[in-house]
């Protein structure tokens, strides 16, 4: 055997060990907490954070993997996981074989990511400008992603978008208008690329 195959076995048996360990972490740290529901066989390397506003529901389906430790994508992931509700009424709905690398997704009413939606590294999801006392945001709006998305490195999708089934969005897009099924769309803002 040689050099290259025992230290390819060595980082697999490191990486098992250590989804292991965060997983069992991330589940006493916050299995617990009212209104957070994590389904089954999910897995976390690194520590992701919740935030779950009294009220608010966040329900992860399964076989979820959450990636939040820097080297745990070789793209770079350059934070933690973040998913988090910032209102009392705030759901973020999650469904079955669903990946986040560094993902941030920030609910002041309704984010849903149906089954085998892909979130590239460092991707934020928000349904709100955030600053809702400033008179010159707008109100926060739902966002549906449906299943098979994929979203590039450094995706932002904004309020009150819904992304077709089976569509790409291209690195590092804005998506600011909903984009249809079956489709490749990038850029800012981002627009339909071709039909797949």
């Amino acid at each position: 055997m040689n050099f290259a195959r025992i230290a390819h076995l060595v980082d697999v048996a490191k990486t098992i060990f250590s989804r292991r360990v965060y997983t069992l972490i991330t589940i006493i740290k916050y299995g617990m907490y009212p209104g957070i529901k994590f389904g089954k066989n999910i897995s976390f390397i690194g520590i992701p954070k919740f935030k779950n506003k009294p009220g608010g529901k966040i329900v992860i389906g399964n076989s979820c993997i959450f990636l939040s430790k820097p080297k745990s994508n070789l793209i770079g992931v350059n934070r933690p996981c973040i998913i988090s509700t910032q209102t009392s009424i705030a759901e973020v709905i999650i469904g079955n074989n669903c990946g986040f690398s560094g993902t941030v997704i920030g609910a002041f009413t309704k984010i849903q990511l149906q089954d085998n939606v892909r979130c590239g590294a460092n991707t934020l999801i928000t349904d709100s400008d955030w600053h809702t006392d400033d008179p010159r945001c707008g109100i926060s709006q739902p966002i549906l992603i449906e299943k098979n998305v994929w979203l590039g490195e450094g995706v932002k999708v904004l309020k009150g978008v819904v992304i077709g089934e089976n569509t790409v969005i291209g690195a590092g897009s804005v998506v600011t208008k909903s984009i249809p099924t079956n489709v490749v769309a990038a850029g800012n803002p981002c627009k339909v690329i071709k039909s797949l």
